[in-house]
Protein backbone atom coordinates (compact mmCIF):
# COMPACT_ATOMS: atom_id res chain seq x y z
CA UNK A 1 0.00 0.00 0.00
CA UNK A 2 3.05 2.10 0.55
CA UNK A 3 3.50 2.75 -2.68
CA UNK A 4 -0.12 3.25 -4.22
CA UNK A 5 -0.25 6.09 -1.75
CA UNK A 6 3.15 7.89 -2.85
CA UNK A 7 1.58 7.05 -6.55
CA UNK A 8 -1.80 8.84 -5.93
CA UNK A 9 0.39 11.68 -3.68
CA UNK A 10 2.72 12.56 -6.61
CA UNK A 11 -0.39 12.49 -9.03
CA UNK A 12 -2.49 14.54 -6.48
CA UNK A 13 0.73 17.16 -6.15
CA UNK A 14 1.61 17.63 -9.86
CA UNK A 15 -2.05 18.03 -11.05
CA UNK A 16 -2.19 20.91 -8.26
CA UNK A 17 0.80 22.34 -9.24
CA UNK A 18 -0.76 22.77 -12.99
CA UNK A 19 -3.48 23.88 -12.01
CA UNK A 20 -2.72 26.86 -9.64
CA UNK A 21 -4.15 29.10 -12.37
CA UNK A 22 -6.83 27.37 -13.52
CA UNK A 23 -9.89 29.47 -14.13
CA UNK A 24 -13.27 29.34 -12.29
CA UNK A 25 -14.77 25.95 -13.62
CA UNK A 26 -18.33 27.37 -13.41
CA UNK A 27 -17.42 29.80 -16.35
CA UNK A 28 -15.68 27.41 -18.00
CA UNK A 29 -16.64 26.18 -22.02
CA UNK A 30 -17.41 22.60 -22.97
CA UNK A 31 -19.84 22.12 -19.45
CA UNK A 32 -21.00 18.92 -20.98
CA UNK A 33 -18.04 16.98 -20.43
CA UNK A 34 -19.98 17.33 -16.98
CA UNK A 35 -22.45 15.18 -18.04
CA UNK A 36 -22.47 11.20 -17.08
CA UNK A 37 -20.75 8.99 -19.81
CA UNK A 38 -23.09 5.54 -19.05
CA UNK A 39 -26.37 4.41 -17.17
CA UNK A 40 -24.63 3.30 -14.19
CA UNK A 41 -22.16 5.71 -14.01
CA UNK A 42 -25.54 8.29 -13.92
CA UNK A 43 -27.22 6.15 -11.91
CA UNK A 44 -24.56 6.68 -9.04
CA UNK A 45 -24.72 10.26 -9.22
CA UNK A 46 -23.24 11.00 -12.37
CA UNK A 47 -19.18 10.69 -11.19
CA UNK A 48 -17.90 7.67 -10.33
CA UNK A 49 -13.84 6.81 -10.85
CA UNK A 50 -13.98 3.66 -8.88
CA UNK A 51 -16.00 1.15 -10.65
CA UNK A 52 -13.60 -2.09 -11.64
CA UNK A 53 -16.57 -3.47 -13.51
CA UNK A 54 -16.30 -4.61 -17.09
CA UNK A 55 -17.16 -1.30 -19.11
CA UNK A 56 -16.06 0.37 -21.80
CA UNK A 57 -17.54 3.74 -21.53
CA UNK A 58 -15.37 3.98 -17.69
CA UNK A 59 -12.26 5.36 -19.60
CA UNK A 60 -14.71 8.44 -19.73
CA UNK A 61 -14.75 8.34 -16.27
CA UNK A 62 -11.19 7.22 -15.56
CA UNK A 63 -8.67 6.13 -18.15
CA UNK A 64 -7.18 3.57 -15.47
CA UNK A 65 -10.16 1.66 -15.79
CA UNK A 66 -10.17 0.46 -19.06
CA UNK A 67 -7.84 -2.15 -17.55
CA UNK A 68 -10.28 -3.90 -16.23
CA UNK A 69 -12.74 -3.89 -19.64
CA UNK A 70 -13.03 -6.90 -22.17
CA UNK A 71 -11.03 -7.44 -25.21
CA UNK A 72 -12.99 -5.94 -28.29
CA UNK A 73 -16.01 -4.44 -26.19
CA UNK A 74 -18.35 -1.53 -27.11
CA UNK A 75 -21.06 0.46 -25.27
CA UNK A 76 -23.44 2.52 -26.42
CA UNK A 77 -25.62 5.16 -24.12
CA UNK A 78 -27.75 7.69 -24.85
CA UNK A 79 -29.49 10.15 -22.77
CA UNK A 80 -32.59 12.68 -22.87
CA UNK A 81 -31.37 15.94 -21.81
CA UNK A 82 -32.97 19.09 -21.93
CA UNK A 83 -36.08 20.04 -24.62
CA UNK A 84 -34.87 19.24 -27.92
CA UNK A 85 -31.83 17.95 -27.04
CA UNK A 86 -30.02 15.07 -27.00
CA UNK A 87 -26.43 13.39 -26.01
CA UNK A 88 -24.74 10.10 -26.26
CA UNK A 89 -21.76 8.20 -25.41
CA UNK A 90 -19.74 5.15 -27.46
CA UNK A 91 -16.85 3.83 -26.29
CA UNK A 92 -14.37 0.31 -27.36
CA UNK A 93 -11.98 -1.07 -25.72
CA UNK A 94 -9.12 -3.78 -26.91
CA UNK A 95 -6.80 -5.42 -25.35
CA UNK A 96 -2.69 -4.80 -25.70
CA UNK A 97 -0.75 -7.67 -24.70
CA UNK A 98 -0.98 -9.25 -21.17
CA UNK A 99 -0.78 -5.82 -19.38
CA UNK A 100 -2.41 -3.32 -21.35
CA UNK A 101 -5.87 -2.15 -22.94
CA UNK A 102 -6.54 0.36 -25.90
CA UNK A 103 -9.77 2.58 -25.65
CA UNK A 104 -11.60 4.76 -27.95
CA UNK A 105 -15.03 6.84 -27.35
CA UNK A 106 -17.03 9.98 -28.26
CA UNK A 107 -19.29 11.82 -26.39
CA UNK A 108 -21.97 14.78 -27.88
CA UNK A 109 -24.62 16.60 -26.73
CA UNK A 110 -26.96 18.03 -30.09
CA UNK A 111 -29.32 20.97 -28.66
CA UNK A 112 -31.37 20.94 -31.68
CA UNK A 113 -32.55 23.68 -33.75
CA UNK A 114 -33.00 27.39 -31.87
CA UNK A 115 -34.41 30.70 -33.30
CA UNK A 116 -31.72 33.44 -34.26
CA UNK A 117 -32.63 36.81 -33.45
CA UNK A 118 -31.20 40.26 -33.49
CA UNK A 119 -30.48 42.29 -30.61
CA UNK A 120 -33.65 43.73 -30.76
CA UNK A 121 -35.31 40.75 -30.54
CA UNK A 122 -36.29 40.29 -33.72
CA UNK A 123 -36.08 36.09 -35.46
CA UNK A 124 -33.54 36.25 -38.80
CA UNK A 125 -33.85 32.33 -38.62
CA UNK A 126 -32.65 29.27 -37.01
CA UNK A 127 -29.37 27.72 -36.00
CA UNK A 128 -28.12 24.47 -34.69
CA UNK A 129 -25.69 23.93 -31.35
CA UNK A 130 -23.34 20.88 -31.51
CA UNK A 131 -20.71 19.82 -28.54
CA UNK A 132 -18.67 17.31 -29.29
CA UNK A 133 -15.33 14.92 -27.84
CA UNK A 134 -13.40 12.36 -29.42
CA UNK A 135 -11.55 10.12 -27.29
CA UNK A 136 -8.40 7.63 -27.56
CA UNK A 137 -6.92 6.19 -24.34
CA UNK A 138 -4.41 3.64 -23.10
CA UNK A 139 -3.94 1.89 -19.34
CA UNK A 140 -1.52 -0.29 -18.56
CA UNK A 141 -1.76 -2.68 -15.29
CA UNK A 142 1.74 -1.68 -13.37
CA UNK A 143 1.45 -3.94 -10.58
CA UNK A 144 -1.05 -6.79 -9.28
CA UNK A 145 -3.28 -4.26 -8.04
CA UNK A 146 -2.58 -1.04 -9.36
CA UNK A 147 -3.23 0.43 -13.23
CA UNK A 148 -2.79 3.99 -15.00
CA UNK A 149 -3.92 4.96 -17.58
CA UNK A 150 -3.80 8.32 -20.02
CA UNK A 151 -6.57 9.69 -22.60
CA UNK A 152 -6.51 12.44 -25.14
CA UNK A 153 -9.28 14.45 -26.24
CA UNK A 154 -10.31 16.41 -29.58
CA UNK A 155 -12.70 18.64 -28.36
CA UNK A 156 -15.15 20.71 -30.88
CA UNK A 157 -18.39 23.24 -30.62
CA UNK A 158 -20.40 24.65 -33.02
CA UNK A 159 -22.78 26.71 -32.16
CA UNK A 160 -24.22 28.74 -35.52
CA UNK A 161 -21.72 29.99 -37.69
CA UNK A 162 -19.69 29.96 -34.58
CA UNK A 163 -16.78 27.20 -33.80
CA UNK A 164 -14.38 26.28 -30.84
CA UNK A 165 -11.82 23.57 -31.10
CA UNK A 166 -9.39 22.10 -27.76
CA UNK A 167 -7.33 20.00 -27.00
CA UNK A 168 -7.23 17.89 -23.29
CA UNK A 169 -5.61 15.03 -21.14
CA UNK A 170 -7.20 12.86 -18.53
CA UNK A 171 -5.07 11.24 -15.96
CA UNK A 172 -5.70 8.67 -13.80
CA UNK A 173 -4.94 6.05 -11.44
CA UNK A 174 -6.79 3.31 -9.70
CA UNK A 175 -5.28 0.54 -7.19
CA UNK A 176 -7.89 -2.56 -6.82
CA UNK A 177 -8.03 -5.58 -4.30
CA UNK A 178 -10.03 -8.22 -5.47
CA UNK A 179 -9.15 -10.22 -2.21
CA UNK A 180 -11.19 -6.76 0.00
CA UNK A 181 -13.08 -5.72 -3.19
CA UNK A 182 -11.16 -2.28 -2.41
CA UNK A 183 -10.97 0.67 -5.21
CA UNK A 184 -9.53 4.01 -4.49
CA UNK A 185 -8.67 5.71 -7.52
CA UNK A 186 -7.48 9.11 -8.26
CA UNK A 187 -8.08 11.32 -11.55
CA UNK A 188 -6.96 14.89 -13.47
CA UNK A 189 -10.00 15.39 -15.73
CA UNK A 190 -9.86 18.17 -18.66
CA UNK A 191 -6.07 19.03 -18.86
CA UNK A 192 -5.69 21.16 -21.82
CA UNK A 193 -6.81 24.67 -23.24
CA UNK A 194 -8.24 26.00 -26.71
CA UNK A 195 -6.47 25.97 -30.21
CA UNK A 196 -9.47 28.09 -31.58
CA UNK A 197 -11.49 30.34 -29.16
CA UNK A 198 -15.27 31.61 -30.61
CA UNK A 199 -13.93 35.20 -30.20
CA UNK A 200 -10.84 37.03 -29.45
CA UNK A 201 -11.36 35.87 -25.89
CA UNK A 202 -9.79 32.58 -24.55
CA UNK A 203 -11.87 30.48 -21.91
CA UNK A 204 -10.70 27.81 -19.70
CA UNK A 205 -11.57 23.84 -20.06
CA UNK A 206 -13.64 22.30 -17.19
CA UNK A 207 -10.72 21.15 -15.20
CA UNK A 208 -11.70 18.80 -12.49
CA UNK A 209 -9.90 17.01 -9.86
CA UNK A 210 -11.01 13.77 -8.33
CA UNK A 211 -10.83 11.36 -5.45
CA UNK A 212 -12.95 8.24 -5.11
CA UNK A 213 -13.01 5.18 -3.25
CA UNK A 214 -15.40 1.61 -3.65
CA UNK A 215 -15.90 -1.07 -1.07
CA UNK A 216 -18.44 -4.01 -1.08
CA UNK A 217 -19.45 -5.01 2.36
CA UNK A 218 -17.99 -8.14 3.41
CA UNK A 219 -20.50 -10.86 2.93
CA UNK A 220 -23.18 -8.83 1.77
CA UNK A 221 -24.52 -7.42 -1.54
CA UNK A 222 -24.04 -3.70 -1.05
CA UNK A 223 -20.87 -1.73 -2.67
CA UNK A 224 -21.03 1.79 -1.75
CA UNK A 225 -18.76 4.62 -3.73
CA UNK A 226 -17.28 7.90 -2.50
CA UNK A 227 -16.20 10.00 -5.41
CA UNK A 228 -14.92 14.18 -4.45
CA UNK A 229 -14.66 16.08 -7.57
CA UNK A 230 -13.82 19.92 -8.24
CA UNK A 231 -11.24 19.35 -5.44
CA UNK A 232 -9.30 22.95 -6.58
CA UNK A 233 -12.80 25.02 -6.39
CA UNK A 234 -13.30 26.09 -2.63
CA UNK A 235 -14.23 29.44 -3.08
CA UNK A 236 -18.07 30.67 -2.98
CA UNK A 237 -17.96 32.44 -6.07
CA UNK A 238 -16.93 28.95 -7.95
CA UNK A 239 -20.99 28.25 -6.82
CA UNK A 240 -23.89 28.84 -7.91
CA UNK A 241 -26.23 30.83 -5.22
CA UNK A 242 -29.15 33.07 -5.29
CA UNK A 243 -28.06 34.03 -1.24
CA UNK A 244 -25.04 35.99 -1.93
CA UNK A 245 -22.01 34.33 -0.56
CA UNK A 246 -21.76 30.03 -0.06
CA UNK A 247 -21.12 29.10 3.12
CA UNK A 248 -17.66 27.32 3.93
CA UNK A 249 -19.90 24.13 4.80
CA UNK A 250 -22.05 23.59 1.56
CA UNK A 251 -18.84 24.40 -0.39
CA UNK A 252 -17.47 21.15 1.22
CA UNK A 253 -20.65 19.41 0.59
CA UNK A 254 -20.77 20.44 -3.00
CA UNK A 255 -17.62 18.32 -3.60
CA UNK A 256 -19.06 14.93 -2.50
CA UNK A 257 -20.86 12.51 -4.72
CA UNK A 258 -22.08 9.24 -3.25
CA UNK A 259 -23.62 5.85 -4.74
CA UNK A 260 -24.68 2.48 -3.31
CA UNK A 261 -25.00 -0.37 -5.55
CA UNK A 262 -27.36 -3.76 -4.80
CA UNK A 263 -25.43 -6.50 -6.45
CA UNK A 264 -28.94 -8.74 -6.59
CA UNK A 265 -26.99 -11.78 -8.28
CA UNK A 266 -23.99 -11.88 -10.35
CA UNK A 267 -26.61 -11.16 -13.43
CA UNK A 268 -28.61 -8.12 -11.55
CA UNK A 269 -27.74 -5.04 -9.72
CA UNK A 270 -29.40 -1.97 -8.51
CA UNK A 271 -27.79 1.60 -7.94
CA UNK A 272 -28.85 4.99 -5.97
CA UNK A 273 -26.83 7.70 -6.20
CA UNK A 274 -26.83 11.69 -4.77
CA UNK A 275 -24.84 14.30 -6.04
CA UNK A 276 -24.65 16.95 -3.43
CA UNK A 277 -23.96 20.17 -5.53
CA UNK A 278 -26.69 19.46 -7.78
CA UNK A 279 -29.04 18.88 -4.84
CA UNK A 280 -28.32 22.30 -4.12
CA UNK A 281 -28.08 24.18 -7.33
CA UNK A 282 -31.67 22.80 -8.60
CA UNK A 283 -32.96 23.37 -4.66
CA UNK A 284 -31.42 27.03 -5.42
CA UNK A 285 -33.08 27.07 -8.58
CA UNK A 286 -36.68 26.54 -7.91
CA UNK A 287 -36.61 22.48 -8.15
CA UNK A 288 -36.79 20.38 -5.22
CA UNK A 289 -38.36 17.41 -6.06
CA UNK A 290 -36.14 14.63 -5.97
CA UNK A 291 -33.33 17.43 -6.69
CA UNK A 292 -29.56 15.42 -6.66
CA UNK A 293 -30.85 11.81 -6.52
CA UNK A 294 -30.75 9.09 -9.19
CA UNK A 295 -31.65 5.77 -9.77
CA UNK A 296 -30.66 2.75 -12.26
CA UNK A 297 -30.35 -0.64 -12.78
CA UNK A 298 -28.64 -3.19 -15.39
CA UNK A 299 -28.80 -6.73 -16.74
CA UNK A 300 -26.12 -8.81 -17.68
CA UNK A 301 -26.28 -11.37 -20.34
CA UNK A 302 -24.18 -13.79 -22.03
CA UNK A 303 -22.76 -10.95 -24.48
CA UNK A 304 -24.86 -8.17 -23.56
CA UNK A 305 -25.21 -5.83 -20.66
CA UNK A 306 -27.79 -3.39 -20.50
CA UNK A 307 -28.13 -0.18 -18.06
CA UNK A 308 -30.55 2.04 -17.79
CA UNK A 309 -31.01 5.29 -15.16
CA UNK A 310 -32.87 8.16 -14.44
CA UNK A 311 -31.86 11.88 -13.12
CA UNK A 312 -32.26 15.39 -13.19
CA UNK A 313 -29.84 17.80 -14.60
CA UNK A 314 -32.58 20.85 -15.18
CA UNK A 315 -35.48 22.43 -13.59
CA UNK A 316 -38.02 21.97 -17.23
CA UNK A 317 -38.04 17.81 -17.63
CA UNK A 318 -36.12 14.78 -16.19
CA UNK A 319 -33.26 12.83 -18.01
CA UNK A 320 -33.14 9.29 -18.75
CA UNK A 321 -29.86 7.04 -19.83
CA UNK A 322 -29.74 3.77 -21.57
CA UNK A 323 -26.46 1.82 -21.78
CA UNK A 324 -25.60 -1.19 -24.41
CA UNK A 325 -22.45 -3.20 -24.34
CA UNK A 326 -21.75 -5.89 -26.63
CA UNK A 327 -18.67 -7.98 -26.50
CA UNK A 328 -17.15 -7.94 -30.22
Amino acid sequence: MSSVFRSFTLLFAAVLALSVHAQDGSTSIFQFLRLPTSAHTMALGGYNITLTDDDASLLHQNPALMADASDGALALSLMTYMKGSKAGTASWTSGHGERGTWGVGAQFVGYGSMAETTVEGLETGTFSALDLALTGGYAYQLTEHVAGGASGKFLYAKYGAYTSVALAVDLGLNYYNEDTELSISAVAANLGGQIKSFADHRESLPFDLRLGISKRLEGAPFRFSVTLVDLTRWRSSDYYSTEGKVKRGRILANHFVLGADILLSEQLYASVGMNMRRSYELKAAGGSHGAGLSFGAGLTLKRLKLHAAYAKYHLSVPSLMLTAQIKI
